[in-house]
């Protein structure tokens, strides 16, 4: 298992390939070691891949700096494969699955429950924390991890209000650790690092693109047991991790509050399209304990 363990994180940062040509490697060989026998021309024409895309795939697979760089972030950080223990069973269920995972931190709060995904606008309002501090502050204290992205507002203000009362937080970054996004939170980045968990699916030094982020959602939305909206806006990118937390069979809950606010209308949207009205942090408990009837807070 180690082999293709170290074969997986190896294919996994070799360029000309996306999680579906590797699925479709895996389902080839689980081995994975006659990867590394074919021709460019054959990785072309076996799995459909672009000769070009098969030809840089090809070269990267000899390449020894690359191994050697591999080799020099394994000396900082920890990798999950799909195939180690502490790969989440969650994200197993989920539609495209991350094959790799980069992690930062205390790896422990992967096993631990309950996960709750807290996310909204990046543009909160001036009430936000006090709603997170009625809400979600409560959960926190009883022990539950807090996930999000670590994007400016709410979710920079869940994975704050986590630290700040000694409480659990794990970073789904949108790039790899050597970039840090958006760079304001280069601090709590660090922060997190040394208290909680930052997770990428990202190789270390790849920079942030705007189509990672809804990526990246998914793994939000898939480690939780639920997502709890605080605040988004009519067209807020929030929608997107909605959307995907609904499609994986997570539960979504949104925060009402005044009409005459930008910042509520999405929420409302999310009420009346079948989101939970959340009116008190009982109402999230009592749904997890529903699940989890022998669960002790």
């Amino acid at each position: 298992m180690e082999i293709i363990r170290k074969r997986l994180i190896h294919i996994h940062r070799c360029r000309g390939v996306t999680r579906r040509t590797i699925r479709k490697f895996i389902r080839y060989d689980p081995s994975l070691k006659s990867i590394y026998h074919l021709s460019a021309s054959e990785i072309s024409r076996f799995f459909s891949l672009p000769p070009n895309k098969a030809s840089i795939f090809h070269s990267d697979l000899r390449n020894t700096a690359l191994k050697h760089r591999i080799l020099h972030d394994l000396k900082s950080i920890t990798v999950i494969t799909v195939v180690d223990g502490l790969y989440p069973n969650v994200l197993k269920t989920i539609k495209d699955a991350p094959m790799v995972l980069y992690a930062i931190g205390n790896t422990n709060l992967l096993t631990q429950s309950p996960l709750l995904s807290v996310i909204g606008t990046r543009r909160p309002s001036r009430e936000a924390m006090l709603k997170m501090e009625k809400y979600v502050l409560p959960l926190i204290q009883n022990d539950w991890v807090i996930v999000s992205g670590m994007a400016a507002g709410i979710d920079s203000y869940a994975h704050r209000l986590a630290i700040n009362h000694n409480g659990k937080t794990i970073a789904v970054m949108g790039s790899g650790f050597n970039h840090i996004y958006p760079r304001q939170n280069s601090h709590l980045f660090r922060q997190i690092a040394t208290e909680g968990l930052l997770l990428s699916e990202y190789p270390p030094d790849t920079p942030p693109e705007r189509y990672h982020f809804p990526e990246r959602n998914r793994i939000i939305s898939g480690l939780s047991f639920g997502t709890f909206v605080i605040e988004a806006t009519e067209k807020s990118g929030t929608l997107i991790t909605v959307d995907q937390a609904l499609d994986q069979g997570r539960d979504v809950y949104a925060l009402p509050g005044s009409p005459l606010t930008p910042h509520t209308v999405g929420c409302h949207q999310m009420i009346q399209d079948g989101a939970k009205l959340v009116q008190d942090p009982e109402d999230i408990l009592e749904d997890w304990m529903r699940i989890q009837p022998n669960w002790v807070i």
